[in-house]
């Protein structure tokens, strides 16, 4: 017994391999990553104004980067690292998840929606805000709803539920019209600003960030009925358990003791922005939950 040929042996060793890799895959644990580096790394965004951003000193900061690091300071707390180290990785609506399952980035904290499809591949936290998709338009364009768009160019910003949406509107209704691809908000609104496009769908509170900053905001419009309920949270990697537990503890803490009014007031009412918080938002932070997005355009999903 104690003499198992090479074959044998190298059988044994294989399996065994194979079901460590096995066991490491499908228990993903980050805290213990995180105990062991004593690092976190937060994904956030260049533009995503108010919720993340790069400031003047190029640091990002935000709504969700606010809400992210409170949830760091239940980590501290709970896993006894005061000096946890907190590393950014800037991703575009494109990278978000792709760097967050290859474990480039351990938390993603920008205007991600809570959706479906997005489930099959990801966890999210809590609703921490809740945006509706609109269009973006010039004054005066003529645009006014989704349904005028038919042979009209549309600027879609990549890897975001407008973009699915409206390729889903194109293929089945509005064939003629023409979808175009930017990198970011800030690329399609560029585009609209130049008459390159139409239109621009996207959430509405993302466009009205976007405008809080332009000089010539009185140019564009907001128009048409929502398309879309947009629930944000803050996104994890599937089965990431345990760290879903300290996001979801720290939320609800702060949305229990009303800390996070003064969180929200910070970013949404400002000289540039006066933004309330919606009901559908107060609903959220009554009851958290975690209820995927819908969209309101003859059932289409995001």
């Amino acid at each position: 017994m104690q003499k198992l040929i090479p074959g044998a042996a190298l059988g044994v060793a294989l399996c065994a391999v194979s079901t460590a890799l096995y066991a490491q895959s499908t228990n993903i644990d980050t805290l213990e990553k995180i105990r062991q580096t004593r690092t976190i790394t937060i994904g956030n965004r260049e533009a995503a104004r108010p919720f993340s951003f790069l400031n003047e000193q190029k640091q990002p900061v935000g709504y969700s980067i606010d809400l992210c690091l409170k949830a760091v300071d239940q980590i501290k707390k709970d896993l006894k690292l005061p000096d946890l180290k907190v590393q950014y990785v800037t991703v575009s609506g494109a990278e978000r998840i792709p760097k967050l399952l290859d474990g480039s980035i351990d938390l993603e904290c920008g205007s991600t929606t809570n959706t479906k499809a997005r489930q099959e591949k990801v966890e999210f936290s809590y609703t921490i805000f809740v945006a509706g998709m609109k269009l973006l338009t010039r004054t005066n364009s003529g645009v006014a709803s989704h349904t005028s768009l038919a042979g009209k160019p549309v600027a879609l910003s990549k890897g975001t539920t407008s973009e699915k949406l409206f390729t889903q509107l194109r293929d089945s209704e509005i064939s003629t019209m023409k979808l175009m691809q930017f990198p970011n908000n800030v690329d399609a609104i560029k585009a609209l600003e130049s008459g390159t496009v139409a239109a621009f769908p996207q959430d509405d509170v993302l466009l009205s960030g976007l405008l809080s900053t332009r000089p010539d905001a009185s140019r564009y419009t907001l128009v048409g009925d929502y398309l879309s309920v947009e629930p944000y949270a803050i996104m994890m990697r599937k089965g990431d358990e345990r760290l879903q537990a300290e996001v979801d503890k720290a939320l609800k803490q702060i949305y229990a003791s009303g800390e996070i009014n003064g969180i929200y007031e910070r970013w949404f009412n400002t000289d540039t922005l006066k933004l309330p918080m919606s009901r559908l938002l107060r609903d959220s932070i009554m009851r958290p939950s975690k209820e995927p997005g819908i969209a309101r355009v003859l059932g289409y999903s995001l």
